[in-house]
């Protein structure tokens, strides 16, 4: 599939901004389920972007800007090419070691509530962690209903409430991966979304080691599905706080309103 990618954000300020200091995460990398073929970052003011790695093999954009700043767009677009690999990345960029994704963070804490589903999805497909993982999507695709309006909610709250947004289930699904020493990664980007070709925001899924046979696989609960040629993988880490889009600092007195909007849109192969 060949896809078309606007991400528009948009910052109005309700005085003047004196300074914004921003990291992008913005840019997507090859690999065997996407090649991109044309990639582009617009800031609206005058500045200069830096790109660097960082540790999970991220490609990121750092930029300065100096006030005053009315509105600042940061506008990334380009074309890609996916392909469906059932989820399967056999190598990545990362550079950690993989004892490394398998530590909890604030957000993905494992309490008794996520062990006992981890460990009953293992009991139950007999320890093949293939299985187990597909059997904990299927369950949490069925068990826990996606509400954007949801607070940001601990992995056990989730499964008490059975309602969450689409990162705090991902959130989820990494804690109890977590819980069985899966080392796991949590995954951000975009989902063409069908006929329409209009996304209503990122998504995210989680990503798995499951040995040298396989590798990385991916999981989306929300979906129910390994990731095909619909999944536009942008960036991995440990939790949201390592794969946001945009994250940074603005100076301003006053309120701000953020836009962001997204397409992704089929093209033709011509």
């Amino acid at each position: 599939m060949r896809l078309a990618i606007v991400h528009e954000t948009i910052y109005r300020f309700d005085e003047p901004c004196s300074r914004a200091i921003q990291t992008l995460r913005l840019t997507p990398r090859n690999t065997e389920s996407q090649l991109v073929q044309r990639w582009r970052i617009d800031v609206s003011q005058d500045c200069r972007l830096s790109p660097v790695e960082d540790a999970f093999g991220n490609l990121t954009h750092t930029f300065s800007i100096d006030g005053p700043i009315d509105e600042l767009s940061i506008v990334a677009s380009g074309d890609l090419v996916t392909e469906d690999t059932a989820g399967v990345l056999h190598a990545t960029r990362e550079r950690l070691p993989l004892m490394a994704f398998q530590r909890m963070t604030a957000r993905t804490t494992a309490e008794l509530a996520v062990r006992d589903f981890a460990e009953t999805a293992r009991r139950e497909s007999a320890a093949d962690l293939l299985s187990t993982l597909h059997l904990m999507m299927g369950r949490l695709h069925e068990r826990v209903t996606v509400d954007p309006a949801a607070p940001e909610t601990l992995p056990d709250a989730v499964l008490a409430t059975e309602r969450a947004t689409v990162t705090d289930i991902a959130h989820l699904f990494a804690a109890a991966a977590r819980a069985l020493d899966i080392p796991t990664r949590f995954v951000s980007g975009w989902l063409h979304p069908g006929e329409d070709a209009v996304a209503t925001g990122e998504h995210c899924w989680i990503e798995a080691n499951l040995g040298s046979g396989l590798g990385w696989v991916g999981f989306d609960a929300v979906e129910n599905s390994c990731p095909t040629e619909r999944w536009v993988r942008v960036a991995g880490g440990l939790d949201v706080l390592d794969t946001m889009p945009i994250r940074g600092v603005r100076t301003s007195r006053g309120g701000e309103t953020v836009t962001t909007r997204i397409t992704l849109r089929e093209i033709s192969a011509a």
